[in-house]
């Protein structure tokens, strides 16, 4: 890494910092920016109510990655959805059923499960049984979960994380089940794939938005707001270097 690369990174990321801490700040003193409206968290908001009504579980699948590699970002994302829906338990009494493919990932969700809960000792016991490490190959994944959403009678289906191919057969499975389907993945590959299965779409980054729009924590709206801020400089420092080199400068 040169010098300049090194100064410039340094620079955004003093940029980046400084910019969180102040709408930190702001949001701590009460102040609540605009988000606009993801149909996709709307719906999610309701399915443990409908899983309530109907006696039916919700799964959750937090997709084939992993927490220390490339795909770790994705899955965070889908452990951002899962807080929602342990506290969600928590309240209800009516525990999401969580599925993944990498044993490390099934940690975290008893985390959170954990910690939704408290000291209901009952409550974690209950929702640690559905946790569900299936297998950790793609393909044997999709089998594992195409044969839950059949043999338990899901009501909802929430799939945000990692997918590849595999994503076709258990959103295929949902859709022709008629089970209310939320589809999130962030690579291109997959996209096609949750648009033609889902009901209801999280396409890139709208689902690492989740902290933000489901527990409504600053720290993740503070994110948001610096990324809009950041993407409008980029665009301005553009749009300044492009009229400069209109006048030949």
């Amino acid at each position: 890494m040169t010098q300049e690369t090194l100064i410039f990174t340094l620079v955004i990321l003093l940029i980046f910092v400084g910019l969180f801490l102040f709408f930190l700040a702001r949001l701590r003193t009460g102040q609540r920016p605009y988000l606009r409206r993801i149909q996709a968290f709307e719906a999610l908001k309701g399915f443990s109510g409908r899983a309530i009504e109907t006696g039916r579980p919700l799964h959750l699948s937090l997709g084939v990655g992993g927490v220390a590699n490339q795909t770790t970002a994705d899955t965070l994302a889908g452990l951002a959805v899962l807080n929602y829906l342990a506290h969600q338990a928590a309240a209800t009494g009516a525990q999401p059923t969580i599925s993944m493919a990498d044993p490390t990932v099934m940690l975290f969700a008893q985390n959170a499960m954990r910690a939704a809960q408290g000291s209901n000792a009952q409550g974690i016991e209950e929702a640690y049984r559905n946790i569900r490490w299936i297998a950790p190959q793609p393909a044997a994944y999709a089998a594992g979960v195409m044969s839950l959403l059949i043999i338990e009678n899901v009501e909802a289906n929430v799939m945000v994380g990692n997918f590849g191919d595999e994503y076709l057969l258990m959103g295929e499975t949902a859709a022709r089940r008629g089970i209310a389907h939320i589809g999130g993945a962030s690579d291109p590959n997959t996209l096609p794939f949750v648009y033609a299965s889902a009901q209801e779409t999280l396409l890139g980054e709208e689902m690492y938005a989740a902290g933000a729009y489901l527990q409504k924590l600053p720290a993740h709206i503070s994110s948001l707001l610096v990324q809009d801020t950041v993407r409008w400089l980029i665009a301005l420092t553009i749009l300044a270097g492009v009229v400069l080199a209109s006048f030949g400068n």
